[in-house]
């Protein structure tokens, strides 16, 4: 077992895309992780999903050995979190298991908007930070400009920052030294109590449930009998080991150390993120506080094309929620799409990302209806609902106010995007609460309604600036709006999927959005089928699809045509009444996605 003292405990954090899973790479090659054969870009980034996209999604393990110039062998815990804003319960998760932080900002591009949610974080958990300025290498270098920055816009000291470059591989030694240095060993006694974090677990086809511990007091040893202090379930420890990065098997794990156990779980409720695991003979009386519980703030709709996959989907979501416990769901029923679930996301890119693992993972095809936010209901006889599910919204006769989430958003931008910017965040109802300059950068703060920014406002910003500004946000609260029910009737039936609730001020032009698009989109019929946007009893939009028409009357020729012909028409127009009564329209998929689609357009 390895002495606590020589064990340094870390998390690397930054804004997206600055480099964090380079760095780590070149930490992994120079002290030896694996040989220059098995090194790979990403090596940290397990999903393909990660790969392609260049983004961390799941915060990653590796431990290290590194003989420093005292003489001593350490062992260097390393955790790289992910980068988005969507992400940040995982970011929150690695920092929990950790005593100091790597933070990380890219030399050319300065201080961003998650680089400040990330350190915040990495402050609020007592964290020493050794600041990195990576991409050094680049012409576009600029780090005393940097520098200044963070300690105006952040507030840490970067007398003793470290320029580096996680492409050549300059100040990774530097780097490695600090950590010894600056960073604190862990705290622990080998001979108390067993008493560990569970800081993740991820389902595995051979192994059953594999859970990711940072040791506390004690230790974890094969043959233990542990037990979860949650929900009280106990089990057999089968194996012990550490990611270096390939996992390997060890004896014991001790106090200030990461590794993973597997214990034969095969239950998925049994493993609680932030629980606190000790030992059945020997127990520890008081728990671990454990994470705040992330709450999802995007709501959509999944259901299956196939509706025999409705099983398959209900064990992928209980599979994949053991990997990532920010998603929530509920079983859901649609007259149009069937059997399904509402779930819940921590933003728009999380919500795109499970979607993609559930296609890819478990080869489901779905459905997504549009995604939208909880509003908080009170009826008149004071009783307060919270609402996901536009479709389960009461009469407004019934309803004394809706309250919709705002955010606190926090954009830095560069100078001359700035009109632009501001533009947009009046377009979506924001009202301005600070603007500060850092050279030429602006950090503006701007309260916004959440239900404005969840489809396509990260997109056009990023659109607009370039690439150059950052965004960032935190619910902050529940504030009365104008909002109204859109209701999308197609053929006289109500869709429920396609119901959105919307601020007054947009709601017309929205449907009739909605109509044009579902115009397109739905095949004609053998019957004439109306679109319809409706507003409480108020119909604000139509839009009429023709229905195919057969030609009755080729072959009337001579006297009393006239007759005949008209009693043929007004017999095929019974028809048609009748088979509108009877007929169903079927509204391909395409259409959802359309409409869905719509937000992203305008």
């Amino acid at each position: 077992m390895t002495d606590i003292n020589l064990i340094r405990n870390f998390s690397i954090v930054a804004h997206i895309d600055h480099g964090k899973s380079t760095l780590a790479d070149r930490l992994i090659q120079t002290c030896g992780g694996l040989t220059d054969r098995e090194m790979k870009d990403q090596v940290l980034d397990s999903m393909d999903i990660e790969r392609e996209r260049g983004i961390t999604i799941k915060a990653q393990t590796v431990r290290l050995k590194y003989s420093h110039s005292d003489g001593k062998e350490y062992i260097l815990n390393i955790i790289d979190t992910p980068g988005h804003v969507d992400f940040s319960y995982e970011v929150n998760r690695s920092l929990a298991a950790c005593e100091g932080s790597l933070l990380v900002v890219d030399s050319t591009q300065g201080v961003e908007a998650q680089t400040l949610a990330n350190v915040y974080q990495a402050l609020d958990n007592n964290h020493e930070i050794i600041t990195v300025l990576n991409k050094s290498d680049l012409p576009a270098s600029e780090p005393e400009k940097v520098k200044k920055q963070i300690e105006d816009v952040i507030g840490v000291d970067t007398d003793n920052a470290i320029l580096a470059s996680g492409k050549t591989g300059e100040g990774i030694n530097e780097i490695l030294e600090s950590i010894i240095k600056n960073l604190p060993s862990p705290n622990g006694k080998q001979d108390e109590k067993l008493k560990a974090l569970l800081v993740d677990s991820w389902y595995d086809s051979y192994l059953g449930v594999v859970i990711l511990v940072r040791v506390i007091n004690g230790k974890i040893k094969k043959k233990d009998q542990i037990i979860m202090m949650s929900n009280k379930s106990k089990h057999e420890v089968e194996r012990v080991g550490i990611f270096t990065p390939k996992p390997i098997d060890i004896d014991e794990i001790g106090p200030g150390e990461i590794g993973f156990i597997v214990t034969g779980i095969k239950d998925l409720s049994d493993t609680k993120v932030g629980d606190t695991i000790t030992t059945v003979k020997n127990p520890t009386s008081d728990a671990l506080p454990g994470f705040k519980p992330s709450k999802p703030v995007v709501f959509c709709g999944l259901f299956p094309i196939d509706s025999t996959d409705y099983s398959l989907l209900k064990d992928s979501l209980a599979k994949l929620k053991l990997n990532d416990s920010s998603i929530e769901y509920e079983p859901e029923n649609s007259t149009a799409l069937g059997l399904g679930f509402r779930c819940g996301f921590l933003g728009l890119l999380h919500l795109e990302i499970v979607v993609q693992r559930l296609e890819r993972e478990y080869n489901i095809g779905l459905i997504t209806t549009t995604p939208g936010v909880v509003y908080k209901l009170e009826t008149n006889e004071g009783k307060v609902l919270d609402l996901q599910n536009p479709s389960n919204m009461p009469e407004p006769t019934l309803i004394k106010t809706i309250k919709e989430p705002w955010i606190i958003a926090t954009i830095i931008t560069p100078d001359e995007y700035l009109g632009a910017i501001i533009k947009i965040c009046e377009e979506k109802r924001g009202r301005q609460k600070d603007m500060s300059y850092s050279g030429n950068r602006v950090v503006l703060k701007y309260d916004l309604p959440l239900n404005e920014v969840v489809f396509d406002f990260y997109d056009k910003i990023k659109s607009i600036t370039s690439g150059y500004a950052s965004f960032d946000y935190e619910i902050n609260d529940y504030i009365p709006g104008d909002l109204i029910k859109l209701s999308i009737i197609v053929n006289e039936e109500q869709v429920d999927a396609l119901s959105i609730i919307i601020h007054k001020e947009f709601a017309q032009r929205q449907g009739r959005l909605i109509c044009e698009k579902l115009k397109d989109l739905i095949p004609r019929h053998q019957f004439q089928i109306p679109i319809q946007a409706a507003i409480g009893g108020k119909i604000v939009a139509r839009e009429t699809i023709k229905g195919f028409k057969k030609d009755v009357l080729t072959k009337i020729h001579g006297g009393g045509a006239l007759d005949r012909k008209r009693k043929l028409l007004d017999k095929q127009k019974k028809g048609k009444s009748k088979m509108k009564q009877f007929g169903k329209v079927e509204i391909p998929q395409e259409a959802f996605i359309g409409v869905l689609k719509i937000n992203k357009e305008n």
